[in-house]
């Protein structure tokens, strides 16, 4: 499969930076309860000094959010509801270990982090403006099409992956239990966000291979190479 953004999303953003791994050997089985405290903490200092909105990478993503037509504080990127959930209650949701991790590093560096589950993605998968047409699948099993013109992540099936690009990952390619094959894709709009991008994939890098003992496979995408070719 291949993953990218398309040429009108690298068009209307072109401070994107976004990196994207791909993992094999994946299980529910590891315990992580302290890497994600490490991560957690970190998430936690830096709220301490005041609120998710003021972070750079948030307001970053607000400004494309607002550029799109979405209310910022309705429609809030993945990062931001983290950081925002877990400065009310103290806690991230568990679900699954690399799911829980993805979502610690996320409020860590504050930057949208989507893990999919590469086998449920029929073909190439494509940040684009959507058609209109395309079918998202709820965490509650209902489902959505996706607004014209709203950015979303779509295979080839015409499933849409995501609404409001980085708002709300489908349930659709969620990671499951029997999940071995993961996709993670990262994105930041911040100035900064071409350090930032790269040392967070260091970072799951290091995590999948002490954690799972795999080894991943990236790269960070540019508007010259906008796309990455996942082999297996």
């Amino acid at each position: 499969m291949r993953f990218r953004h398309s040429p009108a999303v690298r068009a209307a953003h072109p401070e994107l930076v976004a990196g994207v791994l791909a993992a094999d050997g994946i299980t529910p089985d590891p315990v992580l309860d302290e890497r994600i405290a490490h991560f957690t903490a970190v998430a936690a200092r830096r709220l301490a000094g005041g609120g998710e909105s003021g972070f750079p990478e948030i307001r970053a993503w607000r400004r494309a959010f607002a550029a799109t037509g979405l209310p910022p504080t309705r429609y809030r990127c993945a990062a931001e509801s983290l950081l925002r959930r877990y400065r009310r209650e103290g806690a991230l949701p568990r679900l699954h270990p690399l799911v829980d991790l993805g979502n610690a590093v996320s409020a860590a560096y504050a930057i949208p982090v989507a893990v999919l589950d590469r086998d449920r993605i029929d073909g190439d998968l494509e940040v684009r403006p959507a058609r209109g047409d395309e079918e998202y699948l709820t965490f509650t099993g209902g489902a959505e099409r996706p607004d014209p013109d709203e950015v979303i992540f779509a295979d080839d099936a015409g499933r849409a992956h995501s609404r409001r690009w980085t708002h709300r990952q489908s349930a659709w390619s969620a990671v499951r239990p029997d999940t071995t094959r993961v996709l993670i894709v990262v994105e930041a709009l911040h100035a900064g966000a071409d350090r930032d991008v790269p040392a967070l994939l260091d970072t799951l890098t290091a995590e999948l291979a002490k954690g799972w003992r795999v080894d991943s496979r990236g790269t960070v995408l540019t508007a010259d190479a906008p796309g990455y070719r996942v082999s297996g």
